[in-house]
């Protein structure tokens, strides 16, 4: 399985250490069904699918997990309605009005019967750990799920103090330098997808190009009349395509047929999930290198 997006955190090579407790701890704080009064459950599954009996997968220096999730499907609106029409029949059949801790009980009394008849959604969210890049790898573009993730790992570890990225250069303003002067990074190209604003204003103009040429007067001429790149698309070495964006969340990520050409078949369905995640790990890792460096980002000590 391939990351579409990935959300990055840095951790120190002493916290790496901790990290080898992962086959010891994680089996404590397994995915649990549901229960028929309880919204929602959170814990972690096999990366192997439902039929894997392990809860890591582990290729070199390279540690994946994944968190699942199972929610009830209740929406307020269903509840509202339902409490209302309650209501609204004792008013007509007794003549009188419902109380505030009347219609708090009502509501108790609807959560109790519609709760256990809810539908069920499974959500599922994987991230690998780097120990030698001391990375975690997160797929998702929602910083939110990324963090509930990593609270998860800390929960099973007792701590994990990996951070977000604090990049000492300004990725806003080095991605508008790269597209205004057209000088890149070496082994970056500029693909076709952008998103400029003004940086003062959050309601100020918005000019968003998909399927463009970036490298044209059109594209520079926001960025005369002062606006900043916020997402740009990019190539990396011919082998990843992706978007970057100013909080350094990497989305739509895709390899090219370069490196897809590079699989071998596998000899059996293990192998294969091995091969993929070491191709996968390897290409993330080049690139969250040569990324490092750009925007200088530290790894904490």
């Amino acid at each position: 399985m391939f990351f579409r997006n990935l959300t990055l955190f840095r951790f120190s090579p002493a916290v790496a250490d901790d990290l080898s407790r992962l086959d010891y701890v994680l089996p404590e704080h397994q995915l649990r069904a549901v229960g028929p009064m309880e919204m929602s459950t959170r814990g972690f599954v096999s990366p192997f699918g439902r039929g894997g009996d392990r809860l890591t997968h582990m290729v070199g220096h390279d540690t994946m997990v994944m968190v699942g999730s199972e929610s009830r499907m209740l929406p307020p609106s269903v509840v509202n309605d339902e409490l209302a029409s309650r209501v609204q029949k004792i008013a007509e059949n007794e003549g009188r009005k419902v109380s505030g801790r009347e219609r708090r009980k009502i509501k108790d009394d609807v959560l109790n019967e519609l709760l256990p008849r809810a539908f069920v959604r499974q959500t599922l969210t994987a991230a690998y750990t780097n120990l030698t890049g001391g990375w975690v790898v997160v797929n998702t573009a929602s910083r939110k799920t990324a963090e509930g993730l990593l609270s998860q790992l800390r929960e099973a570890l007792g701590s994990f103090p990996a951070v977000p990225l604090a990049p000492e250069e300004s990725p806003r303003i080095l991605m508008t330098h790269w597209v205004a002067t057209g000088e890149l990074p070496a082994g970056f190209a500029l693909g076709d997808e952008i998103e400029l604003r003004y940086p003062a204003t959050a309601y100020g103009a918005v000019a968003r190009c998909r399927r463009q040429d970036l490298d044209t007067d059109e594209v520079r001429e926001h960025i005369r009349t002062g606006k900043q790149v916020f997402r740009i698309g990019l190539t990396f070495d011919d082998r990843i395509s992706f978007v970057l964006g100013e909080d350094l969340v990497i989305r739509k990520v895709r390899f090219t047929d370069v490196v897809l050409d590079e699989k071998t078949e596998p000899e059996s369905g293990e192998a294969e999930r091995d091969a993929t995640f070491a191709l996968m790990a390897l290409e993330h890792r080049r690139l969250l290198d040569r990324l490092a460096e750009i925007f200088k980002l530290p790894r904490p000590e």
